[in-house]
């Protein structure tokens, strides 16, 4: 038998790993600037939007579990960006909330999201294209998404 399937280059995956860690390289020495990891840089990025929220809605923003999020909000307290206190209305909850060196790197990072995609603009990939790579990505999380809340 010929295993065909189990060819690299018929994988699905094995783009989606790559350019993911690609990605994440690509933004790295940003972030390092920063003195933030790329998780870091997508929890500040939730906190951006919406102050104040808790670990679950977080790590539902980032597609998470909660056990892997929490020691990156642990490191990110000791680091002085977030602020982490129990709800005072139910204190099963951990409330997050940025401190204002968290709030001052928004500045500071509002350029990243730029600078990445125009390190990727090309003859071979134009900004349409880009925007109808994400789209599709989102079509595919979304769909992965179901299939994991459909496992036992």
């Amino acid at each position: 038998m010929n295993y065909e399937q189990l060819h690299l280059d018929n994988q699905i995956c094995f783009p989606i790993y790559v350019a993911s860690r690609l990605s994440v390289r690509e933004y790295q020495p940003y972030l390092d600037a920063l003195g933030i990891t790329y998780p870091q840089y997508l929890v500040l990025m939730v906190l951006w939007e919406a102050d104040r929220l808790t670990v679950g809605e977080i790590a539902a923003k980032l597609i998470l579990n909660t056990n892997t999020l929490t020691p990156l909000l642990k490191r990110m307290e000791a680091q002085g960006l977030i602020e982490r206190q129990r709800s005072d209305t139910d204190e099963r909850k951990v409330i997050v909330a940025l401190t204002e060196q968290g709030k001052n790197l928004q500045t500071a990072a509002a350029q990243i999201p730029e600078q990445f995609v125009s390190g990727l603009l090309s003859n071979a990939m134009t900004l349409e294209d880009l925007k109808q790579l994400k789209d599709t990505l989102t079509i595919l999380i979304d769909q992965l998404s179901k299939n994991e809340e459909q496992l036992p």
